[in-house]
């Protein structure tokens, strides 16, 4: 019974990243609308590789949030597209941030 008790718990405590990562990447999706939207007003993207950056970041963030909702949407048992969103979602940060570095750089 305890042991019972303990692998109940333990489903109960864990928290599934899906649930964090869909909001998350569909946050970064707008704000990289917004950023890119700004470069093209501004006439930045043209001298930079920035807006180039932001369009393959806002695709990243897409993918991430399509299998964030697919492993939300699956059996409990099965979390591969979990661990695929979180891979892509990762390498949207790492995208997002080498563009705020070149924004950085930049505008400096």
């Amino acid at each position: 019974m305890s042991e019972e008790k303990s692998e109940k718990k333990e489903n109960n405590d864990r928290m599934y990243i899906s649930h964090h990562i869909l909001p998350t990447a569909a946050n970064l999706l707008g704000l990289c609308f917004v950023i890119l939207s700004f470069m093209k007003v501004t006439r930045m993207g043209l001298e930079t590789i920035i807006d180039e950056l932001v369009a393959a970041a806002i695709v990243i963030f897409l993918t991430a949030c399509v299998f964030s909702y697919a492993s939300i949407r699956s059996s409990k048992g099965d979390d591969s597209y979990e661990r695929v969103a979180d891979s892509i979602f990762m390498s949207g940060l790492f995208l997002l941030t080498m563009a705020a570095l070149v924004i950085v750089f930049e505008i400096l």
